[in-house]
């Protein structure tokens, strides 16, 4: 083995890193050549590092809650109550992470809107069937036990 420091006298110094190698003598005055040594880099250098594979961009971490304000938000137009504390629940998960749940918040005002509405149509349905059961009872009340017609409708009382 030779020493890369010392190259022996016989050794052509091997060219420059990225340097062109040297050019081969016609193939007349050396038929049976090899083929020009390929350019390697002094012994005293090392080999530039290998760019780092590209690999694709990772999928985006998971929001805690994320999930449970979907759900919320499926609900929210069912069944508003449950839909009410899961979109809470989702949206202090979301919260305590540090990422925004817009699926949890439209839930929540959602929920909110529909149990609004809901309590303002139950008011309104109670507030005109009431005085109309108050009239047919009273109607039952006079009439006594059988079947009679009230206002077109027949009506059993008992």
């Amino acid at each position: 083995m030779s020493d890369p420091q010392n190259p022996q006298p016989d050794v052509p110094p091997q060219p420059a890193y990225g340097a062109q190698p040297p050019a081969a003598p016609p193939p007349a005055e050396q038929p049976y050549a090899a083929a020009p040594p390929a350019a390697y880099p002094p012994a005293d250098q090392p080999y530039a590092a290998a760019p780092p594979p590209q690999y694709p961009a990772a999928p985006p971490a998971s929001v805690p809650g994320r999930t449970l304000g979907i759900v919320a938000f499926i609900l929210s137009f069912f069944v508003q109550l449950v839909a009410l504390i899961l979109g809470i629940v989702a949206l202090v998960q979301s919260r305590k992470a540090g990422a925004k749940n817009g699926f949890a918040v439209a839930a929540i005002i959602i929920s909110i809107v529909l149990m609004v509405i809901g309590i303002i149509v139950g008011i309104a349905i109670v507030a005109f069937l009431l005085p109309q059961a108050i009239e047919l009872a009273q109607f039952c009340a006079e009439a006594g036990p059988g079947v009679h017609e009230y206002r077109g409708v027949t009506v059993t009382c008992g």
